[in-house]
């Protein structure tokens, strides 16, 4: 179990907007669930949010008016009779808080307030509402994610992450129609998380190194490359020519049991050294040194990966990184990582 605060954490690297002095007091709160934690990241963000203005965008009407605005369309007036009314139906362009990233806010909020969240939470979130009395709501299952940021909305991606997170990992069915918010993150979207926080602390605290989650490409004989999978790695560490790529790794089970033995999931140690090889051969004869790590969260199972092979003259380390701990041991775990194959550090 990781607790809440360190999840906070996590997200506090991962969106780097949660530094800003707007948010700085939430870690002086505690919270049960990571419903709470989230809904009082989103009371907080929508507040700013009101301060720089909600996003606009100019969205189609159409309706019957008295008086002509923008376009006509005489076949529709007839239609619906409204003619007769001495009214025309015309097509006009309202520049209106009615966006699709208002909708979505609307949307997660209304969710967490049917959620188990403070009585406290819950006023402050609708007291937000009020500013969105003129902003639809969405059907969950229906919104597309695949939204493009740019300088007019780039103070959403923090809230739109955040609705992501409740409505697509915390969501839970429940058997009597109500909906139920469980109190931690799915394993898919605490994979996606921690990934995220790994690399961007790396960035963060390491500005020596270049940290990035970069593509691998393949070291073929032949030109042909038809079908074949993008290598991309989670976390690519660089100083000169010494390289370590993380493959991060975020299982209830670290590994594999067969016959009551543990091994290392094949997959994954297949993967992970695939990725060092064409690496290797990418960079040529230049000096270089390139590792492999799978990095584990650590699970409360009994038994955790902690190994360092020798692989076809490269190292590849299984190791875990334990999050249930007071953050700054967190902190010490990931800069022994750095400190151990970038010796200079």
């Amino acid at each position: 179990m990781i607790p809440i605060r360190n999840i906070y954490y996590m997200l506090s690297y991962a969106f780097q907007a949660l530094q800003e002095q707007g948010y700085q007091n939430v870690l002086t709160e505690e919270f049960e669930n990571a419903a709470e934690l989230f809904a009082t990241i989103l009371s907080k963000g929508i507040s700013l949010q009101l301060k720089r203005g909600l996003n606009r965008k100019y969205i189609t009407q159409q309706e019957p008016l008295s008086s002509i605005r923008g376009k006509t369309n005489i076949t529709d007036s007839i239609k619906t009779r409204s003619i007769i009314k001495t009214q025309l139906v015309c097509s006009y362009d309202e520049f209106s808080e009615n966006s699709e990233l208002n909708r979505i806010l609307k949307t997660t909020v209304l969710l967490l307030l049917k959620s188990d969240i403070s009585k406290k939470r819950k006023k402050e979130l609708r007291q937000l509402m009020v500013y969105f009395s003129n902003v639809d709501t969405l059907e969950v299952h229906s919104i597309d994610w695949n939204i493009r940021y740019n300088q007019n909305n780039q103070t959403y991606h923090l809230l739109i992450s955040i609705c992501n997170l409740v409505i697509k990992g915390l969501l839970q069915s429940q058997s009597m129609g109500e909906t139920k918010l469980m109190s931690f993150l799915d394993e898919q979207r605490m994979c996606r998380l921690y990934e995220k926080f790994i690399l961007e602390y790396y960035r963060k605290h390491y500005p020596q190194l270049s940290a990035n989650a970069e593509q691998i490409p393949w070291q073929l004989d032949t030109e042909s490359k038809d079908m074949l999978p993008v290598m991309q790695s989670d976390i690519m560490l660089k100083k000169g020519n010494n390289v370590l790529i993380i493959d991060a790794k975020y299982y209830s089970h670290t590994t594999q049991v067969q016959y009551d033995t543990h091994t290392l999931h094949s997959a994954n140690l297949y993967q992970i050294f695939t990725y060092v090889k064409n690496k290797e051969i990418e960079l040529g004869d230049k000096p270089h040194k390139v590792s492999g790590m799978l990095l584990y969260a650590k699970t409360d199972e009994t038994i955790h990966p902690n190994n360092s092979y020798q692989m076809s003259g490269n190292q590849i380390d299984v190791k875990t990184l334990d999050l249930n701990c007071d953050f700054n041991k967190i902190k010490e775990q990931l800069d022994n990582i750095a400190k151990t194959f970038f010796s200079n550090m």
